[in-house]
């Protein structure tokens, strides 16, 4: 009976007493009220019918909770009750003085109503937290009484407000070098620094904290000249001068309307590294990136990065930056890897400092990509902006979309489009079907921060390359033309954007609106047949979205399903399409499914073709083909002319090993895995023949050949095979991988010595030439590295000895991780004597260990945590840590089960912490998808679910994660 109770409290729902009693738990951290108290309080939240449930749980008597008033539970909001707010505001005046001890901030708001003219002026509630200590209200020049306003832990509320346009002036001390939650102004490496998206700002003052509340802003800051010598903010530096003891001050006025959390702030004693660029109506912008002055050498690439994205926006998009000035501060400790604030990026570290020797190609690629996404927000996400924040995949789906086109353009097209689906396929489809799947715009949320997802980011910039896809790039540049002149300035929506596609080019794109509303990951089936007598190709295509938690019914979402057709030369086939007689013959057609189910027909086709499908990845599914035999699969890897669908025939050539070896596996429990495996066939001769002639083939560009004879990841099977055991599959994996090492051994000794860089040659940051040989390099050894031959560990010791770049030093320590010995402990105390000074380089040191799937590694994490090289307070070091454990299989789902505790109990210290990350924890670990594994692991995941789910002073952010996965 407990199971099938619903529960309600706020808008929460809860299906157990032991939610209820968690709800109570969450009420009774510290407050100024007894325990029992809450425990009064809470009861009365409850539904007549389910208090006596509650009662007998919490021990209390119903003629007790008719006295108690109520109080306020974790609050669901909802996309359908968004009402404009009755106030808005023309100019904010900040004036920051910043002190060691407390810092006061003095705020003058213009405001402008709202809410129309009838009836007397509403109320003005201001978002707030219960850590800014109000000191003084002013409304319209006159200074409030206590009594005359209404303050809560969340709400400053003013009252009795005169008609028309007014004046607030408020004044309030925070205490940023206690803010540990990095939201607000928080102190960083002994440096002053902001981060107010979503709702940072109201750890500020008190303030309409929502982003569709846009104004201009001028900011006046003052501090001690000698340890904050760089003051910096939003727009353009008005005035600076000294002051009286010691200390000196800056104005800044941003002249662009914007909602508050894209507000910014730096003082601190920081180097500044200035270049220039000459935008394409000749003005010149004064371009300057500060760091600590130990860092300021490393960020050329950075500079460079921001560049070239300037002038990739211009040339691709026609857009121009508006300003004069532009900033970048790295900071260290940076919940998020970058923040768009208007003129003033403000950057996680890692993502900014780069040099050969502390950085590898990937750490380059990432700076250039994020460099890029957060200069191009200056127009999508800035200029026009979210009206709320259910709407966030408007801004950010679209500027991944964008970004990524940057760095297709500027490096290897194909090698970029498969790693991004890699990302999508082994996070974002994991995020679709589990507890927390959502539409790339959720309907609710209980905290914003959980929704900074993969879905709203990687698979909102898949939905935005359809309408390239089906609309073209010239009738793209239409819509997002069209788009800019309709809203700038303004707080708009996602159906604005879809609008402004659908008019450019007068398309009706309607249906569009399902992929905004429906959560999971469509799957599309195609069964495909020829008909030699009529020459026609038949591909008959059918859609189906799995149910996910709040959405048992999906209904289609329109599909642009790119195809080709193969002869037996692998020459591609000239395709008409039967009813489309209009249109020129070409190679690629793309077939638009936007039914349950639909039949293409192909005429003219000479021979029975192959078919090449889902061309360049075309839309986000899942895609399943009857009847494909593996001899085509194999013909595809060696001839497709389309990237994507060639390294997409070779994993599923190894998908498919992948599942039938595991399944063999999984049903033989008393025989030796590698006796079981060879008696199940082992790895095919035909297998090995294809990844030998990707790993021969001296024309390939090395990053694709290195991502074609890649595994596919655990995560990508996790979920297709019901109650799966993790680590027999990781042993699975392994043994795929060495059975391929040891037949293939002289071509991975060859290509590893074809791709060696000559003798003296240097780094060139950004040369895919370069990145391509190292990356087929360094996958060629680590299939080497799985043979646990004494020869191949040396001269892997020997790599990180003698490496040139971090690219191979770091890849080389990655083999010898997970190999038992006194190379692996000589190699890992060698590197850490070398980098132990660079915060950054040691991140990855912490990482690889973490990771490492050593029998055991558990001890080594726990003795990481009390190392000089981690702290549990900079925000890099626990996802270097804790999502580096998460990825070891065999120390993660320990069949003990320590894994998992070890990770709950990390997830409930840092959330004491920081909320933002222990979300991340939570939401990254393999928790929230329970009920894929085994159900040894099912029940002691749920098990640590539950005690992190009754722990006193649990977050909001971590609740509405936990809660969710309990519930699924």
């Amino acid at each position: 009976m407990q199971a099938a109770l619903n529960i309600a409290i706020k808008g929460v729902v809860y299906r157990s007493p032991t939610l209820v009693q968690r709800h109570f738990n969450w009420l009774a951290q510290p407050h100024s009220f007894r325990s029992g108290d809450l425990r009064r309080k809470l009861s009365r939240r409850l539904q007549p019918a389910s208090r006596h449930l509650f009662q007998a749980t919490a021990g209390v008597s119903a003629p007790v909770l008719e006295k108690e008033e109520q109080m306020a539970a974790p609050q669901t909001k909802y996309r359908k009750d968004y009402k404009p707010t009755n106030y808005l505001i023309k100019h904010v005046y900040l004036n920051f003085l910043l002190n060691e001890d407390t810092t006061r901030v003095i705020s003058r708001l213009s405001m402008v109503p709202n809410y129309g003219t009838a009836g007397s002026p509403p109320s003005l509630e201001l978002d707030g937290r219960k850590d800014i200590k109000l000191v003084t209200v002013k409304v319209a020049g006159k200074e409030l009484q206590s009594s005359e306003y209404e303050l809560t832990d969340k709400k400053l509320t003013l009252s009795r407000l005169p008609a028309g346009e007014f004046e607030v002036e408020i004044e309030v001390d925070i205490k940023p070098q206690e803010n540990s939650s990095l939201e607000g102004l928080y102190k960083s490496g002994g440096n002053f620094c902001t981060q107010c998206e979503a709702e940072g700002f109201r750890g500020i003052t008190y303030f309409l904290d929502r982003p569709d509340v846009m104004a201009k802003y001028t900011t006046r800051i003052e501090a001690d000249a000698k340890s904050y010598p760089v003051l910096l903010s939003n727009g353009n530096l008005l005035e600076q001068g000294s002051l009286d003891g010691g200390r000196h001050f800056a104005v800044w006025e941003d002249p662009f309307v914007k909602p508050c959390y894209l507000f910014a702030l730096v003082a601190g004693d920081l180097s500044v590294r200035e270049d220039s660029f000459k935008t394409m109506s000749g003005r010149t912008v004064t371009l300057r990136i500060y760091t600590r002055a130990k860092d300021i050498d490393r960020v050329a690439w950075a500079m460079e990065s921001l560049k070239r994205a300037m002038k990739w926006d211009e040339d691709t998009f026609g857009l121009e930056y508006d300003l004069d000035l532009f900033n970048i501060v790295a900071v260290d400790d940076f919940n998020m890897g970058a923040m768009e604030n208007k003129s003033l990026n403000i950057f996680n570290s890692r993502l900014v400092i780069a040099s050969p020797t502390t950085s590898t190609d990937m750490d380059y690629s990432r700076v250039e990509g994020v460099v890029g996404h957060e200069y191009f927000h200056n127009w999508t996400g800035n200029r026009v902006t979210c009206r709320d924040w259910f709407q966030l995949t408007l801004k950010e789906g679209l500027t991944v979309f964008r970004d990524q086109e940057f760095s297709a353009d500027l490096n290897s097209r194909p090698v970029k489009r498969i790693d991004d689906v890699m990302r999508l396929r082994t996070a974002q489809f994991v995020e679709d079907a589990g507890s927390m799947a959502h539409p790339i715009r959720p309907d609710s949320y209980i905290k914003m921060d959980n929704f900074y997802t993969l879905t709203v980011y990687e698979k909102g910039a898949e939905i935005v390359r359809l309408y390239q896809t089906l609309l073209g790039k010239d009738g793209f540049r239409k819509g997002m033309d069209l788009y800019f002149q309709r809203h700038d300035g303004q707080a708009v929506t996602c159906e604005d954007f879809r609008n402004a596609m659908a008019d450019a080019n007068g398309q009706d794109l309607s249906a569009f609106e399902a992929w905004y509303k429906q959560a999971g990951t469509p799957h599309v089936k195609v069964a495909a047949s020829y008909n030699a007598a009529a020459r026609t190709y038949t591909i008959k295509a059918s859609q189906h979205t799995p149910a996910t938690p709040g959405q048992t019914e999906k209904g289609p979402v329109p599909i642009p399903l790119a195809v080709g057709l193969l002869g037996h030369d692998g020459s591609e086939l000239p395709l008409t399409l039967q009813g489309d007689a209009a249109a020129e013959p070409s190679t690629t057609k793309v077939l638009l499914l936007t039914e349950t189910e639909q039949e293409f027909v192909f005429t003219e086709v000479a021979e029975k073709p192959v078919p090449s499908l889902l061309r360049d990845f075309s839309a986000p599914v899942k895609l399943e083909v009857e009847g494909q035999a593996e001899d085509e699969l194999v013909f595809l890897l060696a001839h497709d002319k389309d990237a994507f669908c060639r390294w997409e025939a070779g994993q599923r050539i190894l998908r498919g090993l992948l599942t039938s070896l595991y399944t063999a596996a999984s049903a033989s429990k008393d025989t030796k895995l590698e006796e079981c495996l060879s008696a199940a066939g082992g790895v095919p001769d035909k297998v090995v023949a294809a990844i030998g002639a990707v790993l021969s083939d001296k024309d390939l560009d090395g990053a694709f050949a290195a991502a074609a004879i890649s595994l596919p990841a655990a995560a990508e099977l996790i979920g297709t095979i019901p109650n799966i055991d993790p680590v027999l599959l990781h042993n699975v994996r392994q043994y795929v991988v060495h059975e391929l090492a040891a037949r293939l051994r002289p071509e991975l000794e060859a290509a590893v010595k074809r791709n060696e860089a000559p003798a003296g040659a240097s780094y060139v940051p950004g040369d895919s030439a370069q990145a391509a040989q190292r990356a087929i390099k360094n996958k060629a050894l680590s299939y080497l590295s799985a043979l646990k031959d004494a020869k191949v560990t040396a001269d892997l010791l020997q790599r990180t000895r003698s490496a040139t770049n971090m690219t191979d030093q770091i890849s080389a320590l990655a083999c010898l991780v997970d190999s038992e010995g006194p190379e692996r402990e000589t190699a890992l105390a060698e590197f850490y004597e070398q980098w132990k000074d660079d915060a950054l380089v040691m991140l990855k040191w912490i990482a690889l260990q973490a990771g490492s799937n050593l029998e055991g590694n558990l001890k080594n994490v726990e003795k990481l945590l009390s190392h000089p090289a981690f702290s549990i307070t900079n925000p890099n070091a626990c996802y270097s840590m804790f999502l580096g454990f998460l990825r070891s299989p065999v120390n993660f789902h320990a069949a003990d089960g320590s894994g998992y505790k070890f990770m709950a109990d990390s997830i409930l210290k840092v959330d004491k912490i920081n909320r933002q990350v222990a979300a991340r924890m939570v939401s990254s670990s393999a928790f929230t998808a329970w009920k894929d594994y085994d159900v040894e692991r099912q029940q002691m995941m749920k098990e640590q679910l539950a005690r992190i789910n009754a722990e006193n002073g649990l977050s909001e952010n971590v609740f509405e994660i936990v809660s969710k996965s309990l519930e699924a």
